[in-house]
């Protein structure tokens, strides 16, 4: 078991989220002694998932309905799987877009580091749009489609 002050650390979450997740009932099997709440596995696990959820673009008020179907049992691991289907899509399509952003920052170092080292853009903006160098015209074509 654990206190909130260890979860706050092992978690980097300020200690008033961790109630306000307990006060919203994202946590409803938590153990309380004397009133101090105190973190199993399952709620380090309940954790992991919702900040999971929260980085997959999920509100709160979204992340309490899956915890509410998790309290209701098998019934709902349809609606769960679907759950984490569309957040799996929303990933993956972000990530794409960060694909293409990280494609075009690299396509631009390679692009200023050629033209520092032979002192202009000339020729650069000769081998525009599909005469670069074979890895190089990877990243261009990726960033610009």
């Amino acid at each position: 078991m654990y206190s909130i002050g260890q979860v706050s650390e092992m978690f980097h979450l300020p200690v008033s989220t961790l109630r306000y997740y307990d006060k919203e009932g994202l946590f409803p099997y938590m153990e309380r002694r004397s009133g101090i709440r105190r973190f199993s596995e399952r709620e380090l696990e309940a954790l992991r998932v919702i900040e999971c959820l929260k980085k997959s673009g999920l509100e709160i008020k979204e992340i309490k309905q899956f915890m509410a179907w998790c309290v209701e049992g098998p019934a709902t691991y349809p609606e769960r799987k679907a759950l984490f289907e569309t957040r799996k899509q929303a990933v993956e399509e972000e990530m794409l877009r960060l694909q293409k952003t990280l494609d075009m920052l690299k396509f631009k170092c390679w692009y200023y580091e050629t033209a520092i080292r032979v002192g202009s853009e000339d020729r650069l903006n000769e081998m525009l749009p599909d005469h670069l160098p074979p890895e190089i015209q990877k990243l261009y074509d990726s960033a610009h489609a």
